[in-house]
């Protein structure tokens, strides 16, 4: 791993890190979960902007294949590993987030990336991961941040649930099965592929969370018109 990239992952999660101290300073009213979402947010923002920028040919943008990253993939993957790494330690100090498969989520992820960033491997498949795999990220973390600002069952709190459902759907479970096929059938080094399986299987796994979870709010909301 390149020491120009060392330097970006350790400057990334001391970045992440501050900016959640000062977010818990500067609003002593919200909640440790609150303040960690929102730098989730930004990082989920920043990380599709940063990926969408290091793609080299949009008519194909996972190419070329196991190939070494270029250094605007290497910093895409070089701000996500970081932040990985800050939201897996932070994690650990809230309860509301600890729970095994978003562990397994974390370590998956951060030993794909650093993977890929060390055997100077990947780089395309790894970005493109990384761009589908934040896509829904905002929409995730904005229905809690709503309902801590008292948007619970609401309208509003509703239309962020069915985005978050149906952008995680598409991305995960139709972008996601393709480049994990491409991922294993390039000349990768095994953890990758591994790592790749494995990050499908979470996404799979949470799929069928998320599609509980709509289908309870939608009967819910039945239910609510029907009563009133």
């Amino acid at each position: 791993m390149e020491e120009q990239v060392v330097n970006l992952i350790v400057g990334g999660v001391v970045s992440w890190t501050m900016a959640f101290l000062m977010l818990r300073k500067s609003f002593p009213k919200r909640s440790f979960e609150f303040c960690n979402r929102t730098v989730s947010t930004l990082h989920a923002t920043l990380a599709v902007i940063l990926a969408s920028l290091s793609v080299q040919d949009w008519m194909s943008p996972i190419s070329p294949l196991a190939s070494k990253p270029s250094p605007r993939q290497a910093r895409a993957l070089a701000v996500t590993l970081s932040y990985l790494i800050y939201d897996l330690g932070c994690g650990m100090f809230d309860d509301k987030r600890v729970n095994v498969d978003n562990v397994i989520h974390h370590l998956v992820s951060i030993t794909g990336i650093s993977a890929g960033l060390v055997y100077q491997k990947c780089g395309s498949e790894l970005v493109a991961a990384l761009w589908i795999t934040e896509l829904s990220s905002p929409f995730l973390h904005m229905r809690e941040l709503l309902k801590e600002l008292g948007y619970r069952d609401t309208d509003l709190n509703l239309v962020a649930d069915i985005a978050f459902a149906v952008i995680f759907s598409i991305a995960r479970m139709v972008g996601g099965p393709y480049v994990t096929f491409k991922t294993v059938s390039a000349d990768n080094p095994f953890i990758i592929k591994a790592m790749s399986l494995g990050l499908q299987l979470v996404s799979a796994f949470w799929f069928y969370k998320i599609a509980r979870m709509v289908k309870y709010k939608l009967t819910k909301r039945t239910a609510s018109k029907k009563t009133a």
